[in-house]
């Protein structure tokens, strides 16, 4: 007998499961059972498994009976006609869904002229099985797979026109590219995705070679004079809010510009941009540190009950400024109330990034490269006909990594070019290599893509032939600008007295035993001295017992709590965090006993 279960529980048994589960299927095709039913019948362990709960990924195949799909012609003029829809199908027993059980029993076929009596389903299209990003990737099934996959993240991340009502959105940390542009070697699932409304990349010219040694490994070299033409440049927003609170006892947030009697009152240069209802206006260019939305609150402890008739001297400072590192031109401000029914104030900044050394490009092709050198048009290379490529991509990154798709659309986007036309790179019904190369030398080109290039610094011709062509490169959003990072002094914790973490908070940069390493083989021993000090702290201690002595103030003198007033106490430079676990071990009943012996 074979086990049944639905949803994992099992719920009875059959005769045999092979005649059950095709019953099962036959019936649901006939519509006598729910469409999102799915049966499985596992030969090994002779069970069979139905499932009809939520969140499997389902997949649309087309039925095939005796090797022949049962979607015909006549089928498709009437969907071309609009007599007949998708859901039709289904409801026909034509195309039905299959999840990842029931798909263990069918024997799928990619292409029509494929099919035998074995199978038992046809793919509506190859591409079907990727995903709506990654079918945006041109010419992938002639890369290796995980590189697809990277590219199709990448695309996720490129900068671009991102929605169309940006303008009135208060979205986080967000970027706008400034010229959008369409591929020329696109797939069918940039009309179908309409992606025209929302591209995240431009078309550019590339050249594939080594050139000053600036762009290693995932290096590129971009030509500054396309950059000052416009080239990936872009615009960063960030959102700044504040709200008036209400308090216990009837106290509220103020926001307006602050009195100078409020406490922790700023100079009156930070106040500068602010207008009189205590908001920045619309245009004004502020730095880091700026006040861009003025607030005082009461209080944070009320000691007695004649403070609740609350004078501006007693009120305290609370503005929002501009972050530290930012700067930028105010560039929306929203007045409106929340759920609550308070005051909301947001202010939007707006900064424009042009891409520098560092910044992160990529093709479509999971092949990302950081800006290494930015070069004058004068100092690029050239070629015989007089083009000066945009970007110079290093060979190296070809070999291992097999993104033959990238090598292609470099050609694609040559013929498409030059013929003023899209072109098909759709994944698995692309257009093919070879049509490609024959229509590029009828464009009066090399079919192999290789051009004659001289090096634009000393003008000799260089001994090997270029690869050059046109391809869509994106900018991520990952920009130096949002990740440099440097301090001197500045905040520190207020428990460990070490700098403070993070970029945000003007955080220091962690040297850690490795880097220790690095400075020790550059002969650079004695930098440690300093970087190592950031807590440094002189602590007494009692020679006799070994414990952290007391210094009295008022005397000017210190003395050990255990051995009394006249044991011998030095005073000795340790890290303020080992200070900090003595007294962690004190308060655990440890006796962390130290040993004083003299340096020298």
């Amino acid at each position: 007998m074979t086990e049944v279960y639905l949803n994992d529980k099992i719920i009875g048994e059959v005769e045999n499961g092979k005649i059950f589960a095709r019953q099962m299927i036959d019936e649901r095709r006939k519509n006598n059972l729910p469409g999102d039913v799915n049966i499985f019948h596992d030969e090994q362990s002779d069970s069979i498994f139905i499932n009809s709960s939520k969140g499997r990924v389902r997949r649309p195949l087309i039925i095939v009976r005796d090797g022949k799909p049962l979607l015909t012609e006549e089928h498709l003029e009437k969907l071309e006609k609009g007599e007949m829809g998708f859901n039709d199908l289904v409801r026909q027993g034509i195309i039905e869904y299959l999840d990842a059980g029931e798909e263990e029993n069918a024997l799928v076929s990619f292409h029509e002229d494929e099919l035998t009596t074995s199978h038992t389903h046809l793919e509506i299209g190859p591409l079907a099985m990727l995903g709506l990003s990654t079918s945006l990737v041109p010419y992938a099934n002639f890369s290796q797979g995980s590189r697809v996959n990277i590219g199709s993240k990448s695309l996720k991340q490129g900068v671009g026109a991102y929605c169309s009502n940006w303008a009135t959105r208060m979205d986080m940390d967000i970027s706008l590219l400034h010229t959008p542009q369409m591929p020329i070697v696109k797939s069918i699932m940039h009309d179908i995705s309409d992606y025209r409304s929302h591209p995240s990349g431009q078309n550019i010219v590339v050249a594939v070679m080594s050139y000053e040694g600036y762009n290693m490994d995932d290096a590129i070299i971009l030509n500054q004079s396309s950059i000052e033409r416009g080239l990936a440049r872009s615009t960063y927003y960030r959102p700044y809010a504040a709200e008036e609170l209400r308090y216990a006892g009837g106290l509220i947030d103020e926001i307006d510009v602050p009195d100078k009697d409020v406490k922790g009152y700023r100079s009156e240069s930070d106040y500068a941009h602010l207008e009189g209802d205590g908001v920045v206006y619309v245009g004004a260019r502020v730095d880091e540190g700026d006040v861009i939305i003025g607030k005082s609150s009461p209080p944070r402890f009320l000691s007695s009950m004649d403070e609740y008739s609350l004078t501006s001297a007693s009120r305290r400072e609370s503005s929002t400024t501009v972050k530290h590192g930012e700067e930028g031109v105010v560039d929306f401000v929203l007045l409106s109330r929340n759920e609550e029914g308070n005051r909301l104030v947001q202010v939007r900044v707006r900064d424009q990034r042009i891409p520098e050394i560092g910044d992160k490009f990529t093709s479509r092709h999971g092949q990302k490269g950081i800006v290494g050198l930015l070069l004058n048009q004068s100092d690029m290379p050239f070629t015989a006909s007089g083009i000066v490529p945009d970007l110079i991509f290093s060979p190296h990154s070809i070999p291992s990594r097999m993104t033959v798709g990238h090598m292609i659309e470099l050609i694609g986007g040559k013929v498409g070019a030059l013929g003023g036309r899209f072109v098909n790179g759709t994944t698995f019904s692309a257009e093919s290599e070879e049509d490609l190369r024959k229509e590029l030398q009828m464009l009066g080109f090399k079919d192999n893509g290789l051009e004659t290039m001289y090096n634009g610094m000393t003008g000799k011709q260089f001994k090997a032939r270029i690869f050059v062509g046109n391809m869509y490169y994106m900018r991520l959003k990952y920009m130096v600008a949002n990740k440099i990072q440097s301090r001197a002094t500045g905040p520190i914790q207020l428990l460990t007295r070490q700098p403070t973490e993070g970029r945000a908070k003007e955080g220091g940069l962690r040297l850690g035993e490795m880097e220790k390493d690095t400075f020790v083989a550059h002969g650079a021993s004695l930098t440690l001295k300093e970087r190592f000090d950031s807590d440094i702290t002189t602590i007494p201690v009692c020679e006799e017992c070994g414990m952290i002595a007391v210094y009295n103030e008022w005397k000017k003198e210190s003395y050990c709590p255990m051995c009394g007033e006249n044991s011998t106490v030095n005073n000795i430079e340790v890290s303020y965090a080992f200070k900090l676990i003595l007294d962690e071990l004190k308060s655990l009943g440890v006796y962390p006993k130290l040993v004083l012996e003299n340096k020298y």
